[in-house]
């Protein structure tokens, strides 16, 4: 294993690669034992939902005809590469923000998977109150999400050391 690879936050990747891991191969159990939109209910709040998402989270731009697929594509692979070069530059030993870097490159991953080979993202978790349903999203949404609140709450709770000026230098 390469250096840079063991001293630096990209030791953590394999945690993104078992976010894509799951999260395709769910995805692939649902297309395989669902038709779409079928529905089967687990628990009274939570339904198994098979449904096809053209845009992005809460089905944003989902009616614009094909484009934000390449739009959505572009951004989740610019956020891979950015996220990346973070893990690189962070040291392996702050491996909570690494591993949310690692859950969110997994869930994008996912996500970008099913957009390139499906055209459209598949979701199936349905939470629920009553008739009031949540957008159905999947397990990279779910990681994706997880890694975000943790570097929003990393950022807040830890913020980056601040250089010490040394008197006599600008």
């Amino acid at each position: 294993m390469n250096k840079k690879m063991c001293s630096s936050g990209l030791r953590w990747l394999w945690l993104g690669v078992v976010v894509l891991i799951f999260d395709l191969a769910s995805k692939q159990w649902v297309m395989a034992h669902f038709t779409l939109y079928e529905s089967l209910p687990l628990l009274p709040w939570l339904n198994l939902t098979y449904v096809q998402n053209s845009g992005a989270a809460f089905s944003f731009l989902a009616d614009k005809g094909g484009w934000q697929r390449w739009f959505f594509a572009f951004i989740a692979l610019v956020i891979v590469l950015t996220l990346l070069v973070f893990m690189s530059r962070t040291p392996r030993q702050k491996k909570l923000i690494n591993c949310a870097y690692a859950l969110i490159i997994g869930g994008a991953l996912g996500n970008l998977f099913d957009r390139m080979v499906q055209g459209v993202v598949i979701d199936f978790i349905d939470f629920h109150v009553n008739h009031w349903h949540w957008p159905t999203f999947n397990l990279a949404d779910t990681a994706i999400c997880i890694g975000a609140i943790i570097v929003v709450c990393e950022g807040a709770f830890n913020p980056p050391e601040k250089a010490v000026l040394k008197k006599g230098k600008k």
